[in-house]
């Protein structure tokens, strides 16, 4: 992507979530892998109960998993 390119979808949450869980996103896709076949809210909750994510961030992570799947 270039660097004037804004990003669109989930992936436009990626800047934040990084920025404020100190954690680039492939981190979070590691979590998600290693998970399993869970569901889209169950997953979102896992990010939320177990890693302290909000509902947006999670959600936007959890998508943006899913879609590559």
């Amino acid at each position: 992507m270039e660097p004037t390119e804004k990003s669109k979808g989930p992936a436009s949450y990626f800047p934040s979530i990084e920025k404020k869980y100190g954690q680039p996103v492939e981190h979070w896709f590691g979590v998600l892998r290693e998970a399993g076949q869970l569901k889209h809210m169950e997953l979102v909750g896992l990010l939320k109960s177990e890693h302290g994510l909000g509902h947006g961030h999670a959600n936007a992570l959890v998508a943006y998993h899913l879609a590559q799947q």
